[in-house]
């Protein structure tokens, strides 16, 4: 398609919202391609703050999770995504609910990944199919765009943050009285991606001691807070506890600190996609997978098994993660910062 094309382009990535993150990069290489395109997005609705308000979007159409397991749902989504008039749909998914979705919307051509995966039936309700090369999520969701004629496009995010959220971490981050600020994150949805508390408290310490740095541990759910205050008890006064804050707040506060440590979860992805320093720990999931693209991921075993085996598993793979690990990648931002500052 020549550049001033106006296609339709449906983008189906419903969940979840660190994948959902990781797939912004494709409605940039889209809106890059195609300034005048129409293209829109359809996503359930937890992860929808992180999709809703995107620069690249015209249109994104939030569904409530569980929509198609009812004659009703499927209805009600149809004609919520029929009356964009799509042409081209792009399954970043391939799930059966997110291949759906773009049959739904009554695109034409519906773009999604070769061959099938455990239950799912994408592959059926796609009619356009690629075999992507690469494994990390945000270059195979890339690969997809291969055939309206998108190569190799350069990775944006444009975390879609709103103003409101970015003055709120801009008078917050004052509050602190330090110049650097490690924002730390314990919580994730599965206990095998989860690290130590004593390990993070220890990692405070050595960026307060070595650095100068102030941690603040974030937080989301009830025992998230009580893995966080844990923390900040054995910091030894180098960390404190962060506010209550909704997905866009999280992400201004983080894009307003100079390093962000965690699991594999949401704000990690987050963390990324607003360019703050970012180390990855990683036990039950690859970080070739599903990394921090472009960042720093530590990984020392991996938690074999199925998903839902890994899902179930303790943290025992995360515990081969040591302090001393994530030390020696602290001081090698550190040292490549005084580089970059001395050049």
């Amino acid at each position: 398609m020549p550049e001033n094309a106006q296609p339709r382009v449906l983008i189906s990535r419903m969940s979840a919202i660190g994948d959902c993150i990781l797939t912004l990069p494709v409605a940039c290489a889209i809106r890059d391609a195609f300034p005048h395109a129409y293209i829109g997005w359809v996503v359930e609705k937890k992860a929808a703050p992180m999709v809703r308000g995107h620069q690249a979007l015209n249109a994104v159409i939030e569904l409530d999770r569980g929509w198609f397991t009812s004659a009703k749902g499927i209805r009600t989504a149809r004609a919520a995504l029929r009356s964009h008039c799509f042409e081209f749909s792009i399954d970043c998914q391939g799930l059966t609910k997110s291949a759906l979705a773009g049959r739904l919307s009554g695109a034409k051509t519906r773009v999604g990944f070769k061959g099938r995966h455990g239950g799912e039936i994408s592959s059926l309700l796609n009619n356009t199919k690629i075999s992507p090369v690469f494994k990390h999520v945000t270059d195979r969701s890339l690969e997809l765009l291969i055939p309206l004629g998108v190569h190799s496009p350069k990775v944006k995010w444009k975390l879609p943050l709103s103003a409101t959220s970015r003055h709120w971490a801009t008078r917050w981050r004052r509050t602190i009285n330090t110049s650097k600020l490690a924002v730390l994150n314990p919580g994730a949805t599965w206990e095998s991606k989860m690290w130590e508390a004593d390990r993070f408290a220890a990692t405070a310490r050595y960026l307060r001691d070595q650095y100068g740095y102030h941690s603040i541990a974030v937080w989301g759910t009830d025992e998230e807070r009580r893995m966080a205050e844990k923390m900040v008890a054995l910091s030894d006064d180098s960390m404190s506890l962060a506010p209550d804050t909704d997905l866009h707040h999280l992400g201004a506060l983080i894009e307003s600190a100079d390093l962000f440590i965690s699991g594999d979860t949401g704000p990690l992805h987050m963390a990324v996609a607003v360019g703050t320093a970012t180390i990855g720990l990683y036990g039950s999931t690859r970080p070739g997978d599903s990394g921090p693209y472009g960042q720093i991921a530590i990984q020392k075993e991996y938690q074999r098994g199925s998903r839902k085996q890994r899902r179930k598993a303790d943290n025992s793979a995360m515990r081969k993660i040591t302090v001393d690990h994530v030390c020696q990648k602290i001081d090698e931002i550190e040292s490549r910062r005084r580089l970059n500052n001395a050049a």
